[in-house]
This record gives structure tokens, sequence and C-alpha cells, in this order.
């Protein structure tokens, strides 16, 4: 298969060559960026262009073409310049501004240069058929630690939350039993949920509620480096003071031990983002995900699935709409 895709990419650019008698990057990288885009697809990896990239010193710049994981995670980059660029001044410029180093191609067409954790690892010449395969070959079987870490923590994720679960299932019965500040607590944020969320939920759900809380409270955190933004809407208010009459301090910590890799290898996943839209994208990923493993009907019955960007949107675009239009009127 790679080498019908190198072959495609040879007789693409001959075509683009052909038609347009053109040799400048912005018209023959249309080619390369179809390699990547038919290379990434067989491994579930999606290419964005112009990607956006923050370097060390936070200065912001824009790859030609980055592949992410299905999490959003960077996985590699590519950068094309002109075949009349010294191709590498192009790279040591680039890599002054900030660019990415620990996956990335350069190419013109005519040589290409993969870099892998801060050092050249291959460069080609393009016509070379076997060592540009060689190139791709290596591009694509690049894993960051962060990445392969993840996998491993999602899988003993799957392995520990039962225990977990049935641990947590405990402590809030007994104190749904026995805690008088809890009991006040679950009946008052009862009232509040049938109110907002579902007029049928029973106080059952409302300790269900309180699980889900309790487990992704650290997903938030972990993507956003311990943002408080996610504990400031009505809901997670009134959750944090059920939870704070018995589920704090050492007790919590010991319970959620067992989900520490997990916790912790979201948030190196994460740090591998720099776009605050590409972390919502990730956060939007490790939900459906954590959802999978947990109780994905009960999640969509009580109203803590995490919302997509877009019907966020809308609705806080139809709210404003509306409080126009009754300005107007008014």
């Amino acid at each position: 298969m790679s080498q019908q895709l190198i072959q495609g990419y040879f007789n693409e650019l001959d075509r683009i060559r052909r038609a347009s008698g053109a040799k400048r990057e912005s018209v023959v990288r249309e080619a390369f960026k179809d390699l990547l885009k038919s290379w990434g697809r067989q491994r579930d990896l999606v290419f964005i262009a112009e990607h956006e990239h923050f370097g060390p010193e936070k200065n912001r710049c824009y790859v030609d073409g980055a592949l992410l994981h299905e999490i959003r995670v960077p996985f590699g980059y590519w950068e094309a310049k002109d075949t009349n660029d010294d191709l590498d001044q192009e790279i040591e410029k680039k890599k002054r501004k900030g660019y990415p180093q620990d996956n990335i191609i350069f190419e013109d067409t005519r040589e290409a240069v993969l870099i892998q954790d801060r050092q050249e690892v291959i460069r080609c010449d393009m016509e070379d058929a076997p060592r540009f395969e060689k190139l791709m070959g290596l591009f694509f079987e690049y894993e960051r630690k962060e990445i392969a870490e993840f996998r491993k923590a999602v899988e003993q994720f799957k392995a520990d939350l039962p225990a977990v679960l049935a641990a947590l299932r405990t402590k809030i019965e007994d104190a749904h039993a026995s805690n008088t500040r809890y009991q006040a607590a679950e009946i008052k944020f009862l009232k509040h949920a049938q109110e907002t969320i579902n007029p049928t939920l029973g106080s059952a759900d409302v300790r269900e509620m309180l699980i889900q809380h309790i487990l992704t409270e650290e997903i938030f955190a972990k993507v956003f480096d311990d943002s408080d933004f996610h504990t400031h809407n009505n809901i997670a208010k009134e959750l944090y003071a059920l939870e704070g009459t018995f589920f704090t301090g050492g007790l919590k910590r010991q319970t959620l031990k067992a989900l520490d890799p997990y916790y912790s290898a979201i948030r190196a996943s994460a740090a591998q983002i720099s776009s605050h839209a590409e972390k919502q994208t990730f956060l939007k990923v490790i939900y459906e995900n954590f959802y999978k493993v947990y109780n994905a009907k009960a999640a969509d019955r009580l109203g803590v699935v995490y919302t997509p960007n877009e019907i966020v949107r809308f609705m806080i675009q139809g709210a404003d709409w509306l409080c126009g239009s009754t300005s107007t009127g008014g």
C-alpha cells in the first residue's frame, strides 16, 4: 500500500505541474498534502492545514499541515518550501521561530528531511522512491511517549474502574443512610436538578450524578491545567456542595488512587495541545470514551455528557438574539 501511495504522489505532482506550469510551493504542495491525508487516514489520523502551534516561548506559528490523533493530540507535522529556497536555511529559520521538532517533515518536492526528537533522522531525494518510502515509513511509525502511556492508561482504567465505582457507591449509600449533612444537601440538590435537568429524577439518580461528577471533575482539571472554570455553573456548585459533606481530603485521594495513571496520562496528552479549541475537542473525545467504559445510557439520561461546541454556540447565539429582540421590542 505504501508503494501505491508514493506512486500516487508522483503522478499527482506531475499532473499539477503539467496543468499549472508552476513549481511554487503554494501550488505543488497539494500533492504532498494529499499523500499525508491518504496515509494518515489508514491510521485514523486527521489532517489539519495551517495548524496553529505555540513554541517554547509561547510564540504562535502556523505549520503547513499537521496530523492529529483522534484525541486531537498532534502526531506529526509537515512544512513545505519552494524549490528556489535553500531547504537547510529554511529549516533553521523555522527552528528559531519555535516550530515543532518532535516529528516533522520539511520538503520542497526535490528533497525531504525528517526531524524527530530534535534530531535529523533521514533525508532523501524525493525521486528516489525506495528511500522516500523509508522516510515516510519512519514518520508514520513514530509514537509519542505520551500517546503510548495514554493507550496503556486507558486499558488500565477499564480494569480498575469497576472497583472504584463499587467503593464510591458504598460510601455514598452510607452517607445517604446516616449522614445528616449529606441528606440535607441531597434533598436540596434533587429539587434543583428536577427544575433544571429532568423533573422525573429521584434520589438514586442524584447519587449516580454525584459519582459521575467525582470521576470526571479530575478530567476537566487535567485537560485545562487545573482551571476552575468548570466549577462555576449552578449544577456544578451544588454537586461540589454535596460532595463536600462527606468526600474530601484523604478519603477522596484514597478512593480515586487507582485512577491516578489515567488522569496523569490525560494531563500529559493535553499538554501537547496548544490550541484551546483543540483542547475542547480533546475533552469531548475523552468524555465519550469515559462513558463508553462507564455507562453511556445513564450519562444521557442524567444530562452530564459533554455538550458539543456547536450546540453550546447555538444556545448562546440563540439566547443573545432573543435578548436583542426583547430589548428592541420593549
